[in-house]
């Protein structure tokens, strides 16, 4: 800092032609700053400037320390310029994480919205359904479904999904529909590998939440894929809504066992880091995904 504290002193008494006039400047008194560049040439052992009643003049070293030092304040003046925009105009890669149903079927259809009102931001998309690991600080944002373990990071909730048990009618017609979740024992199920608590899908009985664990011969790493064979009649299977809401509309899917099944909300997440300045371009795309899903516009 003091380094930087003489610099200025002596290259603003150059450019302002002398002492008082740079002191106001800077807001010093003039010995204060005369003191700045004496301590200046008495660290580099050289004179830079020739005092004489009337004038001030560089010396060769002083010429040269100038030539050299103006555009090293000059740079500096436009980092922090540079910076201080950058605190409230958002711009920059921002890198967000997101899993597979979620990134296919809701984020990367918005993301033209997104662009066209922040033109400044460019986006790196990862979509997969192996969440980054806590240390990995690769993302300025992952999206989540569920529970989250990492206390480490900022959470904000933007919706709750829910799951729906469905089939495709193809399959209901050759195998037909299940009346009580205990017939899904003779039917097959999909499921995603990834995610084996999901082989569990709970009922409401009489006797409070029954849980039946499902089979079949076909499984899957991601969503995408179960849902694609869901379609095809493989079999039946139990995703969040915002997977299957759009098959279901054009009735690729049939919703079944709705009086049985136990809707338990999932919570869906957009995470960042923690710290104490949230940078401009990760606040508004949070703000853009709360403001885009969070009234999950595929129920509608």
């Amino acid at each position: 800092m003091d380094r930087a504290a003489e610099m200025t002193a002596f290259v603003r008494t150059v450019e302002t032609g002398g002492f008082s006039a740079a002191a106001r400047e800077m807001g010093l008194t003039p010995s204060a700053l005369s003191k700045l560049v004496s301590r200046l040439e008495d660290r580099l052992g050289a004179r830079l400037l020739s005092r004489t009643t009337r004038r001030l003049q560089l010396t060769t070293e002083g010429e040269a320390f100038f030539n050299r030092a103006r555009p090293i304040l000059t740079a500096m003046d436009e980092a922090e310029a540079e910076v201080a925009e950058a605190g409230t105009h958002p711009r920059g890669v921002l890198r967000l994480h997101c899993g597979t149903a979620f990134g296919m079927h809701q984020l990367t259809p918005a993301i033209p919205r997104f662009l066209e009102k922040h033109r400044d931001i460019e986006l790196e998309i990862t979509i997969n359904d192996a969440p980054p690991a806590p240390a990995d600080d690769h993302f300025d944002l992952t999206i989540r479904i569920g529970t989250l373990e990492d206390s480490s990071s900022v959470a904000r909730r933007i919706c709750n999904l829910e799951r729906v048990i469905c089939a495709a009618p193809s399959y209901l017609e050759r195998f037909g529909t299940p009346r009580t979740p205990d017939e899904l024992q003779q039917h097959n199920c999909l499921w995603i590998t990834t995610l084996p608590a999901l082989r569990r899908w709970p009922f409401n009985t009489d006797d409070g939440i029954r849980v039946v664990h499902i089979g079949g011969n076909v499984v899957a790493n991601n969503a995408e894929s179960v849902l694609q064979l869901a379609v095809a009649g493989v079999g039946i299977t139990r995703l969040t809504d915002v997977i299957v809401d759009e098959a279901l509309r054009r009735g690729a899917l049939i919703p079944i066992l709705t009086d049985w099944h136990h809707v338990e909300p999932v919570p869906l997440f957009v995470t960042y880091p923690s710290g104490r300045h949230l940078a401009p371009k990760v606040r508004v795309m949070v703000d853009f995904l709360v403001d885009q899903f969070g009234h999950t516009p595929w129920r509608m």
